[in-house]
């Protein structure tokens, strides 16, 4: 019952707070037609934590800007506005807002029998004043509105209903929240979301780079990101053998009857990227791994006892992504999928599911991530396969989630065309939301393709497929990472884990020695043997966040010991040179995660 109860108040909330934004975006969109006149208005809706207007201005503006909007807005809400509904007909509203291009097109687009309604912004006498073209809903008045609580924080472009060959508008961006201090703990938040951006961290930390003009999206990892992927892989192929997978390296490019068999062709052309031709036919770079992997089924006859078949492989794939939503390694062109596919007859569909459920939540809090939510996926319009089958299926993800006591949700209609799925989309250390792991079956490919094996009673019959993901990307799952731990990693995945600093030169020596004893246990170890001050290099190892800094001068060279200093700045006693090597080895080896 106080479960129901806190989501009914979470609820009410977030209504309450989307009908403040949508009326300040109202309140932001008057001030911008007084401060600029001639300026047509486009859309303003609420959106998580906030709101947006598109405008056509009669000139650019930036940044310096913003603080005259708000000023005005602020007048606007101290003038104790009525927001006044009025249902008006189809011509009236042309009428109101002849002049108004993107208002008009709207109107044009409403179906006939729709209502058409007019929020205007009244003043306190009764008198006219800002109209906009809305359904709502909006705060009565606008003294329910905190002057202290709302924000404008950025300009950005934006075309027209999203369509790049309509005009490119400019879309202003803010936050409100009830009061002053939401306001600011979200200004915080931003603060501490900013320190932990992986562009930002993933070039200070020298991990990877993005070059533009060589092609956009596509990752460069540069040593220290080199090594940290080196360490991830290596523990997700242990984790895959020790779980019964195979792994598999396939092709990257394969002729189009292969993406026309699997269907890619039809349903994903535009994801793809053109075909190069190669001996008179038509080549395409791999978009999924999962064709090629039912080829190697294909290659030989199988029987029930060859059931259930987990194969897997870090698998590079390359997608087309529209230039304005790539976004570091969150949204790249080309990336690595950490997939799988199991191959199994329909008994044995519920315990795979399971065990691959049980696999994924081992994976993820091993990396630190503990508060997982399911999404199960259900059948959409246009699917493909017997109703029976989604309905086994459907079931048999359900099970899995239920025998785990994950909290799930379902998402009617989310699932792909070929079969429902399940999504896990995990919380960072900021209690943002993302979507990694995905379960997804498939009626579609195994039809396409033919795939049978020989059952006990030697009938051919057709295999259940699984497509699953664990990680998803490595280019997006690095990303998470990266902010989740603002690059402050575990020693295991820590891309320089020691760093050895002589007080002086003439302790160089001991500090490579050191080095060498340390890198003999597999450590990834630096020696900082420049000119610098100590306590720059101290500084310089606590920006690239190195976990243990060994201090050595005189005392630790005349005791064979190292000072140990964290990169938090803590200290722990001062250990022999093996002592120290076993306790960071077995740190390492046991993937824990505090130093």
């Amino acid at each position: 019952m106080s479960d129901a109860l806190d989501k009914s108040k979470e609820n009410q909330k977030n209504e309450k707070l989307a009908t403040i934004r949508h009326s300040v975006s109202h309140i932001m969109a008057e001030a911008v037609t007084r401060l600029f006149p001639g300026t047509k208005v486009a859309i303003g809706p609420s959106i998580e934590n906030g709101f947006y207007y598109d405008f056509q201005l009669p000139k650019s503006i930036g940044a310096e800007d913003l603080s005259a909007i708000e000023a005005e807005m602020k007048k606007i809400i101290d003038e104790k506005r009525d927001f006044v509904r009025t249902a008006v007909s189809r011509e009236e509203a042309k009428q109101r807002f002849a002049g108004e291009p993107f208002k008009l097109e709207l109107i044009e687009e409403l179906p006939a029998d729709a209502e058409i309604s007019i929020y205007e912004q009244k003043g306190s006498d009764g008198s006219s004043g800002w109209a906009d073209l809305c359904r709502g809903p909006h705060v009565l008045n606008t003294r329910e509105i905190n002057s202290a609580a709302f924000k404008l924080m950025s300009i950005a472009g934006a075309y027209w209903r999203g369509d790049e060959n309509r005009p490119m508008l400019t879309r202003i961006y803010g936050t409100a929240w009830e009061n002053p201090k939401e306001l600011k703990a979200y200004l915080a938040f931003l603060e501490e979301v900013e320190k932990r951006d992986h562009r930002r961290l993933g070039k200070e930390m020298d991990l990877y780079s993005i070059h533009e003009e060589a092609g956009a999206g596509l990752i460069y990892w540069h040593p220290n990101g080199g090594r940290m992927r080196v360490a991830v892989e290596n523990f997700w192929r242990t984790e895959h053998y020790r779980n019964g997978y195979e792994i598999l390296y396939t092709p990257h490019i394969g002729k189009s009857w292969l993406w026309e068999t699997s269907g890619h062709l039809g349903f994903y052309k535009e994801n793809m990227y053109s075909p190069m031709e190669i001996d008179g036919q038509d080549y395409y770079v791999k978009p999924m791994n999962c064709p090629f992997h039912i080829l190697i089924y294909k290659n030989k006859g199988h029987s029930y006892r060859d059931l259930p078949l987990r194969w897997a492989e870090l698998g590079t794939v390359y997608r087309y992504e529209r230039s304005g939503v790539l976004h570091g390694l969150l949204r790249v062109r080309g990336f690595t999928q950490d997939d799988a596919h199991i191959i199994c007859t329909p008994e044995q569909i519920e315990s795979e599911i399971l065990e691959v459920l049980r696999f994924s939540l081992k994976m993820w809090k091993v990396f630190g991530f503990k508060d997982i939510k399911a999404y199960l996926a259900t059948k959409p319009e246009g699917s493909v396969g017997e109703q029976s089958r989604w309905d086994q299926a459907l079931d048999s993800l359900r099970k899995a989630v239920d025998a785990e006591g994950l909290e799930y949700e379902m998402d009617e209609g989310g699932g792909a065309f070929y079969g429902p799925k399940i999504d896990l989309k995990i919380k960072d250390a900021l209690g943002r939301e993302w979507q990694m792991t995905t379960i997804q079956f498939d009626f579609n490919e195994p039809e396409r393709f033919d795939m049978t094996y020989v059952d006990a009673d030697g009938q051919h019959k057709r295999p259940y497929m699984v497509h699953r993901a664990l990680l998803g990307s490595l280019e997006r799952f690095f990303g998470v990472l990266i902010e989740h731990f603002g690059g402050a990693f575990p020693v295991w995945i820590a891309p320089e884990q020691i760093a050895v600093i002589p007080v002086a030169e003439t302790f160089n020596d001991y500090a490579k020695k050191i080095a060498a004893e340390l890198k003999a246990r597999d450590l990834r170890v630096s020696a900082e043997l420049d000119d610098s001050r100590l306590n720059a290099k101290i500084r310089d190892c606590q920006n690239r966040k190195i976990p243990y800094m060994l201090v050595v001068g005189q005392k630790e060279m005349d005791e064979g010991t190292v000072s140990i200093r964290l990169r938090d700045g803590r200290q722990l006693p001062a250990m022999k040179v093996g002592e120290f090597a076993a306790y960071a080895a077995d740190k390492a080896a046991s993937q824990a995660l505090e130093l």
